[in-house]
């Protein structure tokens, strides 16, 4: 059952997927807004729990990938999905643009520097996926070289599962119109004026050159190891709860558990 709610969202490993056949504001798979808001709270708990266990365990890991233009809700995602969570056994990786330093090195370098240690959780808000993407439709390579990440991806993420971190992705996926409406909101709130780049309008001004690049690294990176989840995001609490609901079952899936005693017996301990 758990895995049949995720493949709803799934980028078959090997399909042919057009990123036009998902709707943004596609909110079927929840029936009343307010109960599956409800249920969001509860699987955000059951995360926190879960990821205690996690923790005890130290025995794996999960990486979770939030990749999406600007004004997707990544933000937002970490906000109501991991907030509940202790602040020991989760971290949260912005990827902006590489320093000096980074670009010394090969692009993978600084993303591998951020992968969760085993017992926690990490979060990528951005991810080496930008080298793919704003790479690839800016020109900031040379297109070979970005021909030839795809597989160093690939290879990249599956070096990580089989050292014990699960991987999940999610693109999240929404409308120009929706885009717009959420920039204006940046451009006239003052609390969130603060947001507002003017060079995210250079970028909406390629859209259909980054919804291309996107289509082609859902197709090429959704693997067997490390598929690809496109999540409705138009509607926040549709793509909090998809989120939330695939996080919770993935760790449930995983199933860590706290570690007995070692080398003592607590019925043989007395605190006076």
């Amino acid at each position: 059952m758990a895995k049949a709610f995720a493949e709803k969202f799934q980028v078959r490993p090997g399909s042919s997927f057009k990123l036009s056949s998902r709707n943004p504001r596609d909110d079927s798979a929840f029936e009343d807004k307010d109960e599956t808001k409800a249920q969001t709270a509860k699987d955000a708990a059951a995360i926190d729990a879960l990821q205690d266990r996690l923790f005890a365990e130290g025995k794996h890991a999960l990486l979770v990938i939030l990749q999406g233009i600007d004004c997707s809700g990544k933000d937002g995602t970490v906000r109501a999905v991991f907030n509940t969570c202790g602040p020991i056994g989760v971290s949260v990786s912005p990827f902006k643009a590489p320093t000096p330093v980074e670009l010394s090195h090969d692009y993978l370098w600084r993303v591998h520097q951020q992968c969760p240690a085993r017992g926690t959780i990490g979060i990528f808000n951005r991810s080496h996926y930008e080298d793919v993407l704003v790479v690839k439709v800016r020109g900031f390579a040379p297109a070979d070289a970005v021909a030839r990440r795809y597989e160093e991806i690939n290879a990249f993420e599956k070096l990580l599962s089989d050292n014990g971190t699960r991987i999940l992705k999610f693109m999240l996926h929404i409308s120009k119109e929706e885009q717009a409406q959420r920039l204006r909101e940046r451009v006239e709130d003052p609390a969130k004026q603060w947001k507002f780049n003017p060079g995210d309008l250079q970028d909406r001004a390629l859209w259909d050159k980054y919804q291309d690049a996107y289509e082609i690294a859902l197709n090429r990176c959704s693997t067997s190891h490390a598929p690809w989840h496109v999540v409705p995001a138009d509607r926040n609490w549709v793509r909090n709860a998809v989120i939330s609901r695939i996080v919770r079952e993935t760790l449930e899936e995983m199933n860590p558990q706290y570690p007995p005693p070692k080398d003592w017996d607590p019925k043989a301990i007395k605190i006076e």
